[in-house]
């Protein structure tokens, strides 16, 4: 449990690393007839038995108790106390999932899921649905039944025809709520199953693991150094510019404090980054920096287990952003835009927070891999046939800014077993850090297509004029139904980072450091970060 800490009266919310759990789901509750029990038999027999095939899901489909008049006409299934106990939860949302696509591209979807190295279980997806669909049926048979029973009870009837339609009515009415109610269980566990699928991927994607990722271009070259190589950390240290170890007491490892030419460093990387991207035409924001879990999840992140991400704050349904996407994903949520508002392009300042779970070892020491950090984000929702042309322009924003900073770097196309959930096509710009002896990741830029869009239930009316098959003559125009947008992201500026990219690669003989020419104006003119005079 959470320590409740209070200071002046005020009670501070205490942090827990935690993934978002799963709900548990059940597929029956009382029975009344022994066609209902076959049934729902039959629907959790199909569910418990894909459910045992995929060690991954962990969802317990428990069937609750038989009623008395179940158990007459039945033998008896589960005599267990705790049968009874109804451990369904109802999930918070719904995404706008195309089970229609799902069942037409079978064989497309399943090697999708081979070469994204997924654990979505399509054949319980589809099999939920099929499930479905025929328990949808049998819903509209006994609504149908009803409405013909009560429909004769309008006229003039016998006092025994009356009374014997009024059983009728009662039993119907009866078996209806039955349905209905493992109606709405059966489609939130095709819900949790069907939300578990990715993306699907741009056909031109690399298939493998980051190691088959292609090398899309390459900026500049390393410099050549004629004076040993210092990395950030030793640098940082004797100009002052870190305190790892203060940091550690009072927050723990991977926390850090900016000092002195570092804090402007920061600065002025986040106000350059924003004036440069502002000047393609996005709008600037700042985000807030704790989001409902809801949306975290409506975005494609769901965290699990050992292995999260994301910190949870324990007693509530907030987390703390791991990037700014979530909260700007979030602004136009379950709502219609206009066609002529798109393109909507922002480039977001936030924090960012993250576990980084099972990260160690000398490759993520220092600056590279932290708790905490400044970043900047793009973001577009744009029409669907103009994605892929806002994923080039994104990426392409990204590799001119690094090359202003005067980095040497290079673009990969990601393999598929690289991809996440919610893109579609995916590039990282990787730039050369001599002090550790290796390129690594600074940014990367994603097509999510309509991915997160389903779940956010963000969309837009095109403005193609009138729905001939729908107007009425003498009745206006007719509006086409709404479409999903499409929705990308990319980072323009990760400061930790590119602070270890700039220490490492302006590096002097004496151990300053020169600062890159665009970054002067934004630091109050300073050229060369020295080492302070004792």
């Amino acid at each position: 449990m959470g320590l409740q800490c209070c200071f002046g009266g005020t009670t501070i919310q205490t942090l827990k690393l935690a993934s978002i759990p799963y709900r548990n789901c059940s597929t029956s509750s009382s029975l009344r007839s022994s066609a209902a029990i076959s049934r729902r038999l039959t629907l959790f027999k199909t569910l418990s038995t894909s459910l045992s095939r995929n060690s991954a899901h962990r969802f317990p489909f428990l069937i609750r108790a038989l009623s008395s008049a179940a158990a007459s006409a039945q033998p008896v299934v589960d005599s267990t106390p705790t049968a009874s106990v109804d451990y369904f939860v109802k999930p918070q949302w719904k995404a706008a999932i195309d089970f229609k696509s799902i069942l037409e591209n079978k064989s497309a979807l399943a090697e999708n899921l081979k070469n994204r190295n997924s654990n979505a279980n399509l054949e319980l997806v589809i099999e939920l649905y099929e499930n479905l669909l025929q328990l949808q049926k049998e819903v509209e048979d006994l609504r149908y039944e009803r409405n013909t029973v009560a429909n004769k009870m309008k006229g003039k009837v016998e006092p025994i025809e009356r009374q014997r339609l009024i059983e009728e009515g009662k039993n119907l009415k009866e078996k209806l709520l039955i349905l209905e109610e493992d109606l709405v269980k059966l489609t939130d566990a095709l819900q949790k199953e069907a939300q578990c699928i990715p993306n699907m991927t741009h056909p031109d994607v690399p298939i493998g693991g980051e190691d088959s990722s292609i090398i899309r271009k390459t900026v500049g070259t390393p410099r050549e150094f004629t004076f040993p190589i210092k990395d950030h950390v030793q640098l940082g240290k004797e100009l002052d510019l870190f305190d790892f170890d203060a940091a550690a007491e009072v927050s723990g490892s991977k926390f850090y404090y900016l000092k002195n030419e570092a804090v402007l460093l920061e600065m002025g990387l986040i106000n350059w980054t924003l004036s440069e991207v502002m000047k393609k035409g996005f709008v600037p924001l700042t985000t807030p920096e704790i989001a409902r879990s809801l949306v975290v999840e409506k975005c494609g992140f769901q965290p699990r287990g050992d292995n999260t991400q994301v910190y949870s704050i324990e007693g509530s349904d907030q987390c703390l952003i791991g990037t700014a996407e979530i909260p700007v994903g979030g602004i136009h949520m379950d709502s219609i835009l206009a066609d002529s508002a798109l393109p909507l392009k922002y480039v977001a300042f936030s924090h960012c927070f993250r576990t980084e779970a099972g990260a160690a070892g000398a490759a993520t020491r220092g600056l590279y891999r932290v708790h905490q950090f400044s970043k900047v984000e793009m973001f577009i929702l744009c029409r669907p046939e103009e994605s892929n042309t806002y994923h080039q322009e994104l990426i392409e924003i990204e590799e001119d800014l690094f090359s202003k900073l005067g980095l040497h770097f290079k673009t990969l196309d990601m393999a598929t077993g690289d991809l996440g959930a919610p893109a579609y096509r995916k590039y990282d710009i990787e730039a050369w850090m001599p002090g550790l002896g290796r390129y690594g990741e600074i940014s990367s830029a994603s097509n999510c297509t309509d991915y997160q869009s389903r779940r956010l239930g963000i969309r837009f009316r095109p403005e193609s004029g009138m729905n001939p098959g729908n107007a009425k003559k003498g009745k206006g125009r007719n509006l086409v139904p709404p479409e999903f947008v499409h929705t990308l992201n990319a980072t323009a500026c990760a400061v930790p980072r590119m602070i270890v990219c700039l220490l490492e690669n302006y590096q002097q003989e004496d151990g300053t450091v020169v600062v890159p020419e665009p970054l002067r104006p934004f630091m109050g003119g300073i050229e060369v970060i020295s080492h302070k005079l004792k």
